[in-house]
């Protein structure tokens, strides 16, 4: 077989003779060589888009890794704060029931109309609807708007819970003040201050009021207190003293019987005694007197500070 060679650049040829052995040799490089080659630079190009797929998927993987982390730390967040205003709302929800049962109660000790406070149902509120100026509560507002309820319960609380205390002091106070008479029935007999006396005839002064009346009737504490003297005393017969506090004692004096004993505490209103006529007395009567400081003051007022 022969192959001729031809240049353009040096206007010249060339011939080979090649024989049946170059011809198979020849046959043998382009069947076996060319498919090896063809097959060596697909495995390399294979393997190199294999790592790179790798790369990729180990990219891709890294990436849902971090979104995952970061799902997970949004939850934790999110689970605490909703605890948190849980906890919170647990809170509020105790002081609103607290401010409830103050809220009846003062209503209550104030003596107002059922109807007007009525904290079992909310209180009356309305007006028309305004579509132009509405909007979509948002959590940062919903979070201010619950800080601020918080704190309004609280300064609510404490303004009732010195409410309380200044009605209880001043239910207190009306309770140990002397006031109203010492008999349910019964007469004014002798007056506070100067008189004669119906024994002696002479002019002397008279430390509290007499109230006559029906042997046996009862006799009344004016004020709350301790009873600090039950027994017979002299020129007072049977003598029933109470202390009530703030400097104030109450004496009823000339009892039929006695209904109370010495540390015994005792409400306004209650029975204390019957009357009678023991001791210097002209009849059934109730010596009545209201000391202050230890001084006895004309029982008068305090007893017209009832009307």
């Amino acid at each position: 077989m022969n192959i001729l060679f031809i240049s353009r650049q040096l206007g010249c040829s060339g011939c080979f003779n090649v024989g049946r052995r170059g011809i198979v040799a020849m046959m043998l490089a382009f069947f076996v060589a060319l498919p090896g080659v063809a097959l060596y630079a697909g495995y390399h190009l294979g393997f190199s888009q294999a790592r790179t797929s790798v790369l990729v998927s180990n990219g891709i993987e890294h990436e849902l890794d971090s979104q995952r982390v970061a799902i997970a730390h949004a939850k934790r967040v999110a689970d605490d704060n909703l605890n948190a205003l849980a906890l919170r709302l647990g809170q509020m929800q105790a002081r609103v029931m607290r401010l409830d049962a103050l809220g009846q109660r003062l209503t209550e000790m104030a003596g107002l109309d059922d109807g007007e406070f009525n904290f079992n149902n909310p209180p009356g509120e309305g007006g028309p609807e305004n579509p132009a100026d509405t909007r979509s509560l948002q959590v940062p507002d919903f979070i201010a708007m619950f800080n601020q309820l918080s704190r309004e319960i609280d300064d609510r609380g404490s303004q009732l819970g010195v409410l309380e205390t200044m009605m209880l002091n001043r239910n207190l106070q009306a309770e140990v003040i002397p006031s109203g008479r010492p008999v349910r029935h019964g007469w004014i007999s002798s007056t506070f201050g100067m008189r004669t006396d119906p024994f002696t005839g002479r002019l002397e002064h008279h430390n509290g009021i007499d109230f006559a009346g029906k042997e046996g009737s009862q006799i009344l504490a004016v004020a709350a207190g301790v009873v600090t003297w039950a027994g017979p005393r002299f020129g007072y017969g049977n003598l029933v003293e109470i202390n009530h506090g703030k400097g104030y004692a109450t004496r009823y004096g000339h009892n039929e019987k006695i209904l109370v004993k010495v540390g015994e505490t005792v409400k306004k209103g209650q029975v204390i005694a019957l009357m009678g006529s023991t001791g210097r007395s002209t009849g059934p009567h109730c010596h009545f007197e209201v000391l202050r400081n230890g001084r006895a003051v004309d029982p008068a007022k305090y007893i017209q500070a009832s009307r």
